[in-house]
């Protein structure tokens, strides 16, 4: 509430006297008594309908304050543009209307607000109309200069105001059902608090978003309308996500805020669901649509089916083209709207979004050197992890004997995997070895991996990719099963020197319990078991319960090994040989120090081997050229709620990540990262 006061007095400072509207019938009054009035502070609000209920939202300071500008500049309201939350909206001021700029969204009354009054249930105040709140500010300035309260108004509605002092305001509301005449209004219904002023509600104002943008990402949803368990649709999702986004900034990166070094990440929704479904095909599936369990099956055709949308090649080229086209619309607009703009541009995926944009960006087609690429991309098959040459093929096939042949006729391993049965014929070689050789050859084909050409070919069958007018710097998929469907369109393995043609980056984000996510490390290096990169928390370290959980196996570790040892150790004892007749004196010695020798070895080798594997670092695990060489498999910690039930929690856990702040800051992180600006603290 402090900016909204240092917002009151500024207003005060610039124009202390009433407006001449107000004070016109008050001029006969005399100015010490009018001295004691002051004018109240605006604040300008827009309303939202929310579950059928209109819920009345302010501004933040920066832009309640433009618009307050531009309401006093003195010229013609109905030509002013006013752009707001961070340009993602514009305020039409003689219409009183607010557009959502970079999608479709119902416009939203704006209201200039100086009086409100508490609602009946949810308790949150109501702003009057602008007509009506300068009436009760006439009301109360002539109460305060002559100080003649109880003064009553009626409003619109035909309900009743009374001012009994500054602290007392109240609102009645007729009682419903009574007749046209009624009773006093004053004895009907329960009467409501007034206020006036902002600055006497209880209501959240932020300041205001950095004005300068560092960053683009275009978030592209999954299936359905509803991205989350409060069935909220995109664009609110991603609110949340760039309100994270924010705090973040101010908490970790504050230095670089200090030193003007960044501004802050736009986040930008693309919507494909609501273009797919007013094609008419929502009409066909109504036709043949069950009558049985309405709802249930109102909901597969409008969520679950996406999938299956997705995978028919006449609604997959109705996304890929909706997704392209929208980014690309959006981007143009963007650019014309902050012509300042000099940041990059990155693109997120949650679920099926994910795999949109991944097929997308594999058949995006750099502007360089385009169909020298398509023509060397045989090469690199043939290149990419095979050292043999063709004679060693040979030799390992125990064919040596027709490598001559071949050198005769100049075919080399690239040329034999074009070889066909009757080319080989030709060449006199028998059955039987043709049979070997191009069997050999034709499965290393298929099985050395990803280049450009195989992962075109693993794409949507029929369907011709658009091309993004520029060139995305990372690749952000969240609870991803791009993993799934690769694999169930035939792909085993993806090449360690595979990368996007026009993307440097790629994370791949989820949740532990996540039941759509799938990894994508084990494709690139299928023979090597290992773990995905843990997210660390925000607030630095793991969450408690994990590392609660990690040093108990480290303990039954421990115990487990001493155990051993102390076995050992007495099963030696007993099956060593008799000492020999000693001293007394010297044997209550040996057995005084045997014991602890004996005890001390094998805790000396355990110290030892320890110490070597804490020494003993982890080789890097080389993942290929998807990434730039970095891990791609990121998961997240669960919380300790999440870790007593893992089947409870699956679904909440594949919408988490819009309000989750572990991934938010990863994403910064990267982002900043090619900037040159890091985090304050590294977390650990």
């Amino acid at each position: 509430m402090s900016s909204v006061e240092s917002h009151q007095e500024q207003l005060s400072q610039t124009d202390p006297s009433p407006s001449p509207n107000s004070c016109s019938s008050f001029e006969l009054i005399d100015m010490d008594a009018a001295s004691l009035y002051e004018p109240v502070s605006p604040h300008w609000f827009y309303c939202k309908v929310i579950d059928s209920k209109e819920i009345w939202i302010p501004f933040n300071s920066g832009d309640s304050q433009q618009l307050e500008e531009a309401y006093g500049s003195g010229k013609d309201c109905n030509g002013i543009v006013v752009p707001t939350d961070g340009g993602r909206y514009d305020v039409h001021l003689g219409e009183r209307m607010r557009y959502a700029v970079y999608w479709d969204e119902i416009a939203s009354e704006v209201r200039r607000c100086t009086w409100f009054y508490k609602g009946d249930k949810d308790n949150k105040y109501v702003p009057y109309s602008e007509g009506f709140s300068q009436v009760l500010e006439e009301t109360y300035m002539l109460a305060v200069t002559l100080d003649e309260w109880k003064k009553k108004l009626e409003s619109p509605n035909r309900e009743i105001i009374i001012l009994h002092n500054p602290k007392l305001m109240v609102h009645y509301q007729p009682v419903a059902g009574s007749d046209e005449w009624g009773s006093t209004p004053t004895e009907q219904g329960r009467p409501r608090t007034v206020k006036r002023g902002v600055e006497n509600i209880s209501v959240d104002i932020h300041c205001g978003e950095p004005l300068r943008i560092d960053h683009l990402v275009f978030v592209v949803h999954g299936i359905g309308p509803a991205c989350d368990l409060r069935f909220r649709s995109i664009v609110q999702c991603v609110n949340d996500f760039r309100s994270v986004s924010l705090n973040l900034l101010q908490t970790h990166f504050r230095k670089a805020q200090e030193n003007q070094q960044i501004g802050r990440v736009e986040f930008l929704p693309v919507n494909w669901h609501s273009p797919l479904h007013s094609t008419g095909v929502d009409v066909d599936l109504q036709r043949i649509t069950l009558p049985s369990i309405n709802r249930l099956r109102h909901f597969t055709n409008d969520t679950i089916l996406d999938v299956f949308f997705y995978n028919s090649p006449t609604y997959c080229q109705t996304i890929v083209d909706t997704v392209t086209s929208e980014m690309n619309r959006i981007y143009t607009l963007f650019l014309q709207r902050n012509p300042d703009f000099k940041g990059g541009v990155s693109i997120a995926g949650h679920s099926l979004g994910s795999l949109i944009l991944f097929d997308i960006l594999t058949n995006q087609k750099d502007s360089l050197g385009d169909i020298d690429s398509e023509k060397d991309s045989l090469n690199i098959v043939m290149a990419q992890g095979d050292t043999l040459t063709l004679e060693e093929d040979l030799k390992k096939l125990q064919l040596s004997e027709f490598f001559s042949i071949f050198e005769k006729e100049k075919v080399d391993k690239e040329a034999l995997v074009l070889c066909t049965d009757r080319d080989l014929q030709e060449m006199g070689i028998p059955l039987g070895p043709r049979k070997k050789i191009l069997n050999y050859f034709r499965t290393r084909k298929n099985s050395e991996g990803i280049t450009r050409s195989t992962l075109q070919s693993a794409s949507q069958v029929s369907v011709k990719y658009p091309r993004l007018i520029y060139k995305p710097e990372i690749f952000f998929a969240f609870g991803s099963p791009i993993g799934m469907f690769l694999t169930v369109r035939g792909l085993k393995r993806i090449d360690p020197n595979y990368k996007f043609p026009t993307c440097k980056g790629f994370f791949n984000i989820y949740h532990p319990f996540d039941p759509v996510a799938y990894r994508i490390e084990p494709m690139v290096v299928p023979g090597v078991e290992f773990e995905p990169m843990l997210i660390p928390h925000h607030k630095g370290r793991k969450r408690m319960h994990l590392e609660l959980r990690e040093g108990l196996t480290r303990m039954s570790m421990d115990l487990k090994n001493n155990l051993l040892g102390s076995l050992r150790l007495a099963w030696k004892s007993f099956t060593r040989a008799p000492y020999p007749a000693l001293q007394p004196s010297e044997t209550a010695e040996e057995t005084e120090t045997e014991p602890e020798s004996n005890s001390e070895k094998p805790s000396d080798v355990n110290i030892e081997e320890s110490s070597v594997a804490v020494k003993e670092e982890v080789p890097p695990i080389n993942v290929g050229m998807l990434n730039g060489g970095q891990r791609i498999d990121y998961v997240l910690q669960e919380k300790p709620i999440e870790s007593f039930n893992e089947y409870l929690f699956a679904l909440q856990s594949h919408l988490c990540y819009w309000e989750s702040e572990d991934t938010v800051l990863l994403v910064l992180k990267e982002i900043y990262q090619t900037q040159g600006i890091f985090l304050d603290q590294p977390l650990q």
